[in-house]
């Protein structure tokens, strides 16, 4: 309640320390594998700064995410950058901050990265194969199946032109294979039945090009809990399906197990972070009760983008009655702008009340708009009881700023 009073609302709110200990979680349940956080998830110079500490890597989709790892001196050695519609610029700025790994996409890729890398250097890069799996919480976030934009397709013969290609260039050296099958992935199986399709193909090359690739890397998705019967995929359940299906894939196929990567990103900060709202309005109609905040689908867009589901608790005094369910809306100027449906509130619940949704640290911050020419909230970071801003509220003189059509 004090970080309402002190900073006003709406306001993303992240835990440091939670944060570290989800990263310590992933390093100890895959002790030999290199964890890269996933950027896209929710990133700024103080995350970035929390992650290089930790010891992960960092993987990035973009030009502005490799920006705030190299403000914040981010090891390129440890960066991963990946995307399926990388720009000309992207790549000439990744080769020259000398990224670890880049993620080729697709076959005009090939020769664009290796027409950027500096005469007698060689960039480590990774194919990202379609392994034809099919896993996430919706069709929107399911990325590893023939039918969607990423990645390069067995089936077709892509991947096998790829690594044809990728071998005959001097100035490309191919670590290993990479995949990524979805986003919000409740269960380990899926992993596991990607990691026999991804040892498959590291066996093909080893055959036909007499290669052993040694990288495999698995991409992220794990899911978390948003609800109370909800259950996340922990580090230990993944891990464990994980390293089974790797070796007894390897062993079948007489291959060296490879250094292992993976790409958390919602498991890390989702838990991690809340956002708090404060109650604007409540009004009751003959279908329903509906509580207006001042915030909605501009600070998370993703109840009307995949109809994800939140829960909500009144903080900052004791209710005096029953909870009811309530329909949780936004300021914005559309019917879809609907943050959490159903929600038990207290029947008490009035004009200028605080409101918090939790696990709200992932794919929110990062995917904020100024919708209806809203500032975006600001981020603040708690830690050992102390409250400290680490991304200042965006205010209308900053969109102001931008408007130079007078």
């Amino acid at each position: 309640m004090r970080i309402a009073e002190r900073h006003g609302t709406p306001a993303y709110v992240v835990d440091e320390a939670d944060v570290r200990e989800r990263c310590r979680a992933f390093r100890a349940a895959l002790p030999d594998a290199t964890i890269l956080y996933a950027a896209k998830a929710f990133l700024c110079r103080a995350m970035a700064t929390w992650i290089r500490q930790e010891g992960l890597g960092l993987d990035v989709c973009s030009g502005g995410e490799l920006a705030i790892a190299r403000s914040v001196g981010f090891p390129a050695g440890r960066i991963v950058f990946h995307g399926n519609a990388k720009t000309p610029h992207e790549l000439l700025e990744a080769v020259r901050y000398g990224v670890g790994r880049i993620v080729v996409d697709n076959l005009a890729e090939i020769v664009r990265l290796a027409a950027l890398v500096p005469p007698g250097s060689r960039q480590k890069i990774l194919l990202r194969v379609v392994p034809d799996i099919e896993a996430g919480a919706c069709a929107a976030v399911r990325t590893g199946g023939e039918g969607q934009k990423f990645g390069l397709s067995i089936a077709t013969g892509d991947l096998a032109a790829a690594v044809d290609r990728v071998l005959r260039r001097p100035e490309l050296e191919l670590a290993g294979l990479h995949c990524h099958l979805g986003s919000q992935i409740g269960a380990a199986e899926p992993y596991g039945r990607a990691v026999r399709v991804m040892v498959e193909q590291l066996a093909r090359v080893r055959d036909t090009h007499g290669v052993v690739l040694p990288e495999l890397d698995l991409g992220g998705g794990q899911g978390i809990a948003y609800l109370p019967a909800e259950h996340g995929l922990t580090p230990a359940e993944y891990a464990a399906t994980v390293l089974k299906a790797l070796e007894e894939s390897c062993a079948e196929l007489g291959l060296p197990v490879p250094r292992l990567s993976v790409e958390p990103g919602r498991s890390i900060s989702g838990p991690a972070g809340l956002t708090l709202y404060r109650v604007i309005a409540v009004k009751r109609t003959l279908m329903r009760t509906y509580v207006a905040v001042d915030g909605g689908m501009s600070d998370n867009p993703r109840p009307s983008l995949y109809g994800a589901r939140y829960t909500a608790r009144l903080i900052g005094r004791a209710a005096t009655a029953p909870d009811r369910e309530v329909t949780l809306v936004g300021h914005h100027c559309e019917a879809g702008d609907v943050l959490a449906e159903n929600v038990p509130l207290p029947a008490d619940l009035r004009a200028g009340d605080v409101v918090a949704i939790p696990a709200t640290g992932a794919y929110h911050y990062s995917m904020a708009s100024t919708y209806n020419l809203t500032g975006r909230p600001p981020v603040i970071a708690v830690v050992d009881g102390a409250a400290r801003v680490v991304v200042r509220r965006e205010e209308i003189d900053d969109l102001l700023r931008r408007d130079v059509g007078l």
